[in-house]
């Protein structure tokens, strides 16, 4: 049996690299998805690509920061199925990087709204509406980044980062003798467009592939099935957790 038959979910950063694998995965894995994501014509042909596929899925494009948007994604979960069983929050950038003192508060504020008050904006409307039905599974998408490794010069990526564990840790809390588990997921190096931009050249790619245990940096569809099993009924005892999915590079030092 598909191991997410029967539950509508959420997606964010959906256009592509990791959101754009998780896409695909669970809808083949039974569930209806809804996209969300800057990019309009990138959602739309993914939509498509998935109910070519047989699957079903829904999309709608807007900026995360905005609590409109946030909302909206919740009711067209609600108006197309009915219901919202989980949702995988993984939109997010890098930011600026550079010497924390030449970092311009306007940068730093546009990084924390972007990966950790639209985590904010997300659970506000998504966790309501996953009571109605009795629970479900949220899923933040963090990094090691400020959690096991200090990066220099990456200071609003890991605050904000790191702050979505602390979120995870409250919701779950909050919510757990209602049924709602919250978990993070922390990638490791993975072959996104965001990395191949930040990185900007095959042999910076292969250095960072270096820092992994694992000696390589992981493929979108390696994050997405772990956000499936944290999403998945797979993972029923597991709240409040940071799993890590990052190829040693936390433990590794040579």
């Amino acid at each position: 049996m598909a191991q997410l038959a029967g539950k509508t979910i959420i997606i964010t950063g959906a256009s592509s690299g990791i959101g754009r694998a998780a896409a695909e995965l669970f809808a083949a894995e039974g569930a209806a998805v809804v996209l969300g994501a800057r990019r309009g014509t990138e959602l739309a042909e993914l939509a498509a690509g998935i109910e070519a596929s047989g699957g079903r899925a829904a999309y709608l494009a807007g900026d995360v920061r905005d609590e409109g948007f946030a909302q909206a994604l919740v009711a067209l979960s609600m108006d197309r199925h009915g219901r919202l069983d989980a949702a995988f929050n993984n939109a997010g950038m890098m930011g600026p990087l550079g010497p924390t003192p030449q970092l311009e508060l306007d940068q730093w504020q546009r990084t924390l709204d972007t990966n950790l008050t639209a985590m904010f904006l997300a659970a506000k409307y998504q966790v309501p509406a996953m009571l109605q039905g009795g629970g479900g599974s949220l899923v933040f998408t963090s990094t090691f980044v400020g959690h096991t490794v200090g990066f220099a010069g990456a200071a609003a990526y890991a605050a904000s980062k790191s702050g979505i564990i602390g979120l995870t840790q409250a919701l779950a809390s909050e919510f757990g003798p209602e049924g709602l588990r919250v978990n993070a997921l922390l990638p490791g190096g993975t072959d996104t467009p965001m990395a191949q931009e930040m990185n900007g050249s095959p042999e910076a790619m292969a250095h960072v592939a270096g820092l992994h245990a694992l000696k390589r940096i992981a493929e979108p569809k390696e994050l997405a099935a772990a956000a499936m099993f944290l999403i998945s009924d797979q993972s029923s005892f597991m709240t409040g957790a940071a799993m890590l999915v990052d190829g040693g590079i936390s433990i590794h030092r040579g």
